[in-house]
């Protein structure tokens, strides 16, 4: 081999070394010319989109079932409190009701039970009130055969002792003789012809009447003047 031969050997490698490094540089501007693609890392906000469409499609049956059979027994246990809480407050207006009408009743036979004691019992104060006056009737019958003076002034006292004790009840008489007459208070059971008396105008008492307080209990009987024919 000549010494020409040997370095055209030696300068090849460097030759080829150097065509290929225009290669790679004709390749890099290229690369740079072109607009480059940018793919979305892995777990990016891309990633949790595709995920959440894909996991958020249609609801979980069974979980909807779930939910729906905790809310239906919630809404059956508050009913069932309701319930006892309304049985509770009927039982008590019942309770109520009952004690009420045993009251009622109770109170009503107190009152029947006064009113006959009082119809019973009404003329106790007047019996009451007239024992002294029958006291002085025994006084006055016991002392008849030793003066009978004595028993007209006993009966006299008794009397007025009697009056006393009726205008103290209420018991008082009717006016009759001078009056005009009236229906409500007298009763006319004869009629005498007079010029003396206007007409209709009482004469005479025959028998006295009474008012209790003002009520006439009993009117009097009386004679009544007319006009002569």
């Amino acid at each position: 081999m000549s010494k020409h031969e040997e370095n055209a050997n030696q300068q090849q490698p460097v030759v080829e070394e150097a065509a290929g490094q225009t290669e790679n540089a004709e390749v890099e501007e290229n690369n740079r010319a072109q607009p480059q693609e940018h793919n979305p890392p892995v777990g990016s906000a891309g990633d949790a989109s595709v995920d959440k469409d894909t996991s958020g499609g249609p609801d979980n049956p069974g979980e909807d079932e779930s939910v729906s059979g905790a809310l239906g027994h919630t809404d059956v246990e508050q009913l069932q409190k309701e319930l006892a809480e309304y049985k509770t407050k009927t039982e008590e207006y019942f309770n109520r009701l009952v004690r009420l009408q045993a009251d009622f009743d109770n109170y009503r036979k107190r009152v029947q039970k006064e009113k006959e004691d009082f119809f019973k019992y009404a003329s106790a104060s007047l019996c009451e009130a007239l024992l002294p006056v029958l006291d002085n009737f025994q006084l006055a019958l016991a002392a008849r055969e030793e003066d009978p003076a004595k028993v007209v002034e006993g009966v006299e006292m008794i009397y007025r002792q009697l009056q006393d004790v009726l205008q103290k009840e209420g018991l008082t008489p009717v006016a009759a003789v001078g009056e005009q007459f009236d229906p409500v208070k007298h009763e006319a059971v004869m009629q005498e012809a007079t010029e003396e008396h206007p007409e209709n105008t009482v004469i005479e008492e025959l028998r006295r009447g009474y008012y209790l307080k003002d009520r006439v209990i009993r009117p009097a009987m009386v004679k009544v003047a007319k006009a002569k024919d």
